[in-house]
């Protein structure tokens, strides 16, 4: 087109081709950038849904851990910790994006950051790196150090995941080019590339640590629950047409195995007693496995128990038949004792008991336990002191003048460990700067069977850069409120060390209170 002599008119022509295909290079390059934007906000979108989906996983972890922390207690401190370095790596990452987009009127004009200077000048100095660039390369290092040491060899797969979506190139981190020329690195991704570009790989690098704390929070939860299926949850149970035989009658029966750990507890019972509907709490109470019964034995003869339990499977409520009987003797020689509303006693707490014999009159029963008092008829109170078991020793005159004793062994507990609350919500909560400032931090007995009035005396405050501030007493002091005023949107804010008493015995010292991670929503 340029050769030889032409004509005005040929190299008017020429000019006009050229006009045109730069147009069209120049809209495939609008197009391409608006490409990466729209990528951008996908990847952003679903960074937000990610980031639900995991505070609601480990919120149920940490209903689990309260609920039996002999099984869930160190994976969900583990999980905790996972979740802090997560979040603060995320955030600094969100932090570097504000600043590059800082100074463009739209965000979302994505086809003006056709530029490669912001980050050419943040990350780069010459041909070495920039304090922020060296910054950027030892986030991604600890961050894959300290994650994989938490997990350990436990979850290969997981540790697989993560060294492969935070490898920073080989040894010596150099990756080779398509010229075959092996360059740092971070100049590979991050240099010479326009800024929407370089957004979108810092959006993808935040997906990259959602998918890390998801894929670690099912590992962690997957390998409980596969242990939770083995035989050592089981135990042997004798399943027979009736409790009773008589001497020289031919047994019936079979062996069977109940599971007895915490999943096998069901949500509730519908119970009758010989027609006669039971109440739970006074007559049985749910437990690991299935339901403790606290009804009397009755008159003499043959009873029945009828009814449903009813689990939960999947969130739907599944109904499991019952039907058993059992016999009930004139004369007992053995006394009857049970907790009115639990199957062990509780440090710290008056514990409700009925001791009864049956056959027998109240008034000619008596039991006796370190602790323990009468109130009336066959109700006392337990107060247990020291020591992990108590026994309580009771005994009564039948009417034929023979003495009837029995003694049994209750398992002695502490109160559980509170968690700590913000306006009423546990774990973590997201509220704009004005609520928590007038919020009242407090600690909760979640699903525990006693109603105590918990109060609290002081916490400590951090905000994210800021020193630790100590307070008194249960909402923000002016010291409080002044470094939450530096804090940013989207800062996690802890309250812990939480100090909670019972205020009707301030003497009992309770366990320590599980904190609280506030997100700021302004």
């Amino acid at each position: 087109m340029a050769g030889g002599k032409l004509s005005p008119r040929q190299k008017m022509i020429n000019l006009m081709y050229l006009i045109f295909i730069a147009m069209l290079a120049l809209n495939m390059s609008k197009e391409v950038l608006a490409a990466f934007g729209l990528m951008n906000e996908k990847l952003g979108a679903y960074n937000e849904k990610a980031t639900e989906n995991n505070d609601s996983f480990l919120a149920s972890l940490e209903t689990k851990a309260s609920e039996d922390a002999a099984k869930y207690e160190d994976l969900y401190k583990d999980a905790q910790k996972i979740k802090e370095l997560s979040q603060d790596y995320y955030n600094w990452i969100e932090n570097l994006k504000k600043e590059m987009i800082a100074e463009i009127d739209d965000p979302t004009d994505y086809q003006v950051m056709d530029k490669s200077d912001y980050l050419d000048q943040k990350f780069f100095q010459g041909d070495n790196l920039a304090p922020i660039g060296k910054e950027f390369m030892k986030r991604i290092t600890d961050y894959r150090t300290q994650v994989a040491g938490i997990l350990g060899d436990a979850y290969p797969e997981v540790s697989d995941a993560l060294n492969a979506r935070f490898q920073t190139g080989d040894e010596k981190g150099k990756v080779e080019r398509r010229d075959g020329v092996k360059v740092d690195w971070i100049n590979y991704h991050y240099e010479g590339f326009p800024l929407i570009a370089s957004l979108t790989n810092l959006t993808s690098l935040q997906s990259d640590i959602r998918a890390t704390e998801e894929s670690a929070l099912k590992a962690m939860l997957q390998g409980e629950l596969t242990s939770q299926v083995s035989l050592s949850n089981f135990s042997t149970l004798i399943e027979s047409e009736k409790s009773a035989f008589y001497s020289g009658e031919k047994f019936t029966g079979s062996i069977v195995l109940g599971k007895t750990d915490k999943s096998a507890k069901p949500v509730r019972a519908d119970l009758k007693l010989d027609g006669r509907k039971l109440t739970e709490g006074r007559d049985y109470e749910l437990e690991e496995g299935g339901v403790k019964m606290l009804i009397g034995a009755g008159n003499p003869g043959d009873h029945e128990i009828s009814g449903n339990l009813i689990y939960m499977q999947d969130g739907e409520e599944k109904e499991v038949p019952v039907k058993n009987t059992f016999s009930t003797i004139a004369k007992p020689n053995a006394a009857l004792i049970a907790a009115d509303k639990m199957n062990v006693v509780y440090r710290g707490v008056a514990n409700p008991m009925s001791i009864t014999i049956p056959g027998i009159p109240n008034n000619k029963v008596s039991a006796s336990a370190p602790g323990l008092s009468k109130r009336s008829g066959s109700q006392y109170v337990m107060n247990p002191g020291t020591g992990r078991t108590v026994t309580i020793t009771a005994s009564g005159v039948l009417p034929d003048g023979q003495r009837v004793s029995s003694k049994s062994e209750f398992r002695i507990k502490d109160i559980p460990r509170p968690a700590g609350s913000i306006r009423g919500e546990t774990g973590t909560a997201k509220m704009p700067r004005r609520n928590l400032e007038i919020a009242t931090v407090g600690a909760l007995l979640e699903d525990f069977d006693f109603d105590l009035n918990l109060a609290i005396s002081g916490f400590k405050f951090k905000v994210p850069g800021q020193p630790t501030v100590i307070v008194k007493g249960n909402k923000l002091d002016s010291r409080a409120k002044s470094a939450l005023k530096r804090a940013k949107r989207g800062d996690a804010l802890q309250i812990f060390d939480i100090e909670a008493y019972i205020t009707n015995n301030k003497s009992y010292k309770l366990k320590k209170v599980s904190p609280v991670i506030v997100e700021l929503t302004n």
